[in-house]
This record gives C-alpha cells, sequence and structure tokens, in this order.
C-alpha cells in the first residue's frame, strides 16, 4: 500500500470534471457563437470545428476513464491534454476561426493556455494521488 491519498478525490476529481464539464461547455459556447461564421468561413471553419469536437470528445473519454479508474487513464488525459493545448495553439495563432481579440492579444490568449494545460500536466505527472490511484 502507498502512502498518501488515493482514489478520485481531491484536484484529481478538479481534472475530471474540468474535462468532462468545463472543456465540453467552453466548446459548445465557442461554436455557438461563430456558427453564423460558416456560411463566410466555409470548409476551414467547419473543419477547426470538427478538430475542436474532436479533441473534446478525447477529453471527455480521459475524463471518464480516470474517473473509472481504468488501466491508461493517466496516459489518455495527458494525450487529450496535449491535443487541447495544441489545437488552442492553432485556433488562436491561425485566421481560420473568426475572434474578437485586440491586435497584440494573441500572444496572451496562447500563454493563458499555455498556463493552463502546463498546469494540468503537471499535476498529472507528479500528483501522489494520481500515482497511488492508478
Amino acid at each position: 500500500m502507498h502512502e498518501g491519498p488515493a482514489g478520485v478525490g481531491g484536484w484529481l476529481l478538479v481534472v475530471c470534471a474540468l474535462l468532462l464539464v468545463w472543456h465540453p461547455l467552453s466548446l459548445g459556447l465557442a461554436a455557438s457563437s461563430v456558427l453564423n461564421a460558416l456560411p463566410l468561413r466555409g470548409t476551414p471553419l467547419a473543419l477547426v470545428l470538427m478538430l475542436r469536437l474532436a479533441v473534446t470528445a478525447l477529453g471527455i473519454a480521459a475524463g471518464l476513464a480516470l474517473a473509472a479508474q481504468r488501466a491508461g487513464a493517466v496516459t489518455l488525459a495527458k494525450t487529450a491534454i496535449l491535443a487541447s493545448a495544441a489545437t488552442d495553439v492553432f485556433v488562436y495563432s491561425t485566421p481560420f476561426y473568426p475572434n474578437n481579440r485586440l491586435p497584440g492579444d494573441t500572444i496572451w490568449y496562447v500563454a493563458v493556455s499555455m498556463v493552463y494545460h502546463g498546469m494540468l500536466l503537471g499535476y498529472l505527472v507528479r500528483s501522489r494521488r494520481v500515482r497511488n490511484t492508478y
């Protein structure tokens, strides 16, 4: 038996909630705000929306696997978080997805996204609870 916390609780429960609730909710809000631009932007925007949907689905699968304490859940969660970070950088740094950011603000959006995803990854890598549970 390992010393320290185990099971899905504490910050691990927060990670599960982010993957299962926050990411899908934020995708829904972001997608609903750009749907009117779909006829004008066409296929590139549709492809970016499908990419974001696929990455969010991967995150939901990871959140469910973490919550159910499945083998490979941590690896799946790390993959989902890396995919989410890469998708954010793509969305923020290309013109395919409409935005209302002021010129020069994109770097801050990318930086905040990297800090957020880095914190999630750092937790999964360093957490004693994660090591004891999986």
